[in-house]
């Protein structure tokens, strides 16, 4: 009996299997062998992104001479559409394609528009040319194929990196099967490492990539990223034989729809007294696919209706209690995303206005050494970096002691600690941009436009914030989508988190352009101009601290009400018993062996 369970236990539980749909064996696919191919993927691909990214406002403005608002606006309705488009390649793999077909896929058009980007900033032709007026109006514009080009090219980039993004961390969690108690527990670290390899590779491209483009040409700087993305997709490819696959289960939208539609037509439909009586499959029917099955919750009992049997057997009239409890847990998320919108909108301002604050200071550093303003953003990274494995490595050990938690304190938890320092980023960011306009006023290059005698260093301290808010928010929204997504939708899981990032660029867009023009009202000059030195930031910092705060209260209130799907910390004397269990019956099966 127990060489029977041995040998049942070599085999993944969770339904993963190999390319051509074979169970795999435990031992020769999966775990961290397989996901350091991905860990190393993730470093170049990042890489490859934010050299494009940490520097575009830059380019738009220098290149082809557009404003601080257009400019701004240019850069968030990008990283906006970037992280949008996650929603489309999520629906492709879990409904047509799977994960990995649709990952390969996804990298080709990734790399055809780096490819053609390099090209648009590498040949005269392609742009404008070059101005060095400090008034960007006199500069001559960039003609509408110059511009088609690039823009072309930027938004097949972001197509490409919809189908990337949401699929390259789900297919790394499934590398760890959860049905394996040693398993599941080496999947607790998982997203803090994940988080750690893309900003390590994203702490490269606003350092090294960043100051190529400043000082050595656009041509190398865009080039060295495609050089990396075709690097981190060989990787990735190479790798192939040791990773596990989730089969196609079918649109994760159309189930869902199901159950609203079958809900709206049993409306006056009463439901019964005992959650058994609704419908469910066979516990067989989800062990043959690997799945859990998930039982009756009273948490928005209404979409129950949608199990009630009325004599139909119509998909679209009658759903299992399964199906109802995974749109349950993907609705009751939607307030938890709505509440990380604010701060997405204050992690857009890195990338655009911030980077604009360091391009009116000094950046001398030793002779004639200059720090591109956007090297700044890798304070950001570096200050993640230290956080996420301080955090891993020393406070989680020290507080689960007090919190029974293996994660140290919840993912709501986290994310509201993040929130709290979003307030303190801007709120140090208002004071010393209003410190810099006093210094500006003061030496007389207010009107027009000079260099402010102060170090790009003054700026430090809100990068570094941010990245100890993303250390935080960041690593805890992507696990706490991740991991209260059904099993059957973890990849439109994930995008949610990717969402909150691409609608918090969409909404950085409305309100900057809409700020600018309502202050421009009844003669006044605006808080937003091309001249940083006549604008007023400082307010318009102060503006977005207050409004981090009343999203945080909102958080609160939310947060305090949201039950989850399965919190790890209710479970964790349950996994101490089954790695306890797991080994003595290991040690039984090799003493019946020896035997």
């Amino acid at each position: 009996m127990g060489v029977e369970e041995g040998v049942v236990d070599e085999y993944t539980q969770d339904g993963t299997v190999d390319l051509k749909g074979n169970p795999v064996l435990r031992s020769k696919r999966g775990g961290w062998k397989a996901c350091s191919f991905i860990v190393v993927y993730e470093v170049f691909e990042r890489m490859a992104y934010y050299g494009i990214q940490s520097n575009l406002i830059i380019y738009l403005t220098k290149k082809l001479h557009q404003g601080t608002v257009t400019s701004s606006n240019n850069v968030t309705n990008w990283v906006g559409t970037i992280w949008m488009t996650p929603i489309l390649g999520a629906y492709v793999a879990d409904a047509l394609l799977g994960r990995y077909w649709t990952f390969i896929l996804s990298s080709t058009i990734y790399l055809s528009g780096m490819s053609v980007l390099t090209l648009a900033v590498s040949l005269p032709s392609l742009k404008p040319p070059p101005c060095h007026d400090p008034n960007i109006e006199n500069c001559k514009k960039a003609s509408t194929l110059q511009l088609a080009v690039f823009y072309g090219a930027l938004y097949t980039l972001a197509i490409g990196t919809g189908g990337t993004k949401p699929n390259i961390s789900t297919i790394g969690a499934d590398q760890f099967d959860d049905f394996h108690p040693q398993e599941k527990a080496l999947k607790l670290s998982f997203f803090n490492w994940w988080m750690f390899s893309i900003f390590f590779g994203t702490f490269f491209a606003n350092t090294v990539l960043v100051y190529l483009q400043d000082s050595v040409g656009w041509a190398l700087g865009y080039g060295l990223p495609t050089l990396g993305l075709l690097i981190s997709v060989s990787i990735f490819i190479s790798g192939t034989p040791f990773y596990r696959h989730r089969k196609p289960t079918g649109s994760p939208f159309t189930r869902m729809a199901k159950v609203i539609v079958a809900t709206i037509r049993k409306w006056s439909v009463p439901l019964p007294s005992d959650p058994k009586e609704l419908n469910e499959l066979d516990l067989e029917f989800y062990e043959k696919k690997g799945n859990f099955r998930i039982d009756s919750t009273p948490t928005l009992s209404f979409l129950n209706k949608a199990a009630v049997r009325t004599g139909s057997t119509s998909p679209w009239m009658l759903c299992s209690v399964t199906q109802v409890e995974e749109t349950k847990q993907m609705v009751q998320m939607l307030p938890i995303l709505f509440c990380t919108l604010v701060p997405s909108v204050m992690l857009a301002q890195v990338n655009t206005l911030f980077v604009k604050q360091g391009t009116t200071l000094d950046r001398a550093m030793g002779g004639s050494f200059k720090i591109p303003p956007a090297s700044l953003i890798g304070f950001v990274t570096f200050s993640m970096l230290v956080s996420v494995v301080l955090y891993d490595r020393y406070l989680i050990k020290a507080i689960k002691k007090w919190t029974k938690n293996p994660r140290g304190i919840t993912l709501l938890q986290r994310m509201g600690i993040g929130m709290v320092l979003h307030v303190m980023v801007m709120t140090v960011a208002s004071l010393m941009e209003r410190y810099r306009l006093s210094v500006a006023r003061a030496n007389g290059v207010v009107q027009n436009g000079g260099q402010v005698p102060l170090t790009i260093f003054v700026l430090l301290p809100q990068f570094v914030l941010m990245g100890i808010a993303d250390a935080f928010l960041e690593v805890a929204k992507l696990e706490f989508f991740y991991d209260q997504a059904p099993e059957n939708m973890k990849s439109l899981g994930t995008s949610y988190s990717m969402t909150t990032l691409g609608l918090g660029s969409f909404l950085s867009s409305i309100l900057l352009k809409t700020t600018a023009n309502i202050t421009k009202r009844n003669g006044h000059k605006g808080w937003i101009l091309n001249n940083l030195n006549e604008s007023h930031l400082d307010y318009y910092f102060a503006f977005f601290a207050l409004l981090s705060l009343l999203n945080f209260v909102v958080f609160l209130f939310i947060s305090k009400n949201f039950v989850y799907k399965a919190e790890v910390s209710d479970s964790i004397e349950v996994l101490t018993k089954e790695l306890k269990g797991t080994t003595m019956l290991a040690q039984s099966n090799q003493e019946k062996t020896e035997r």
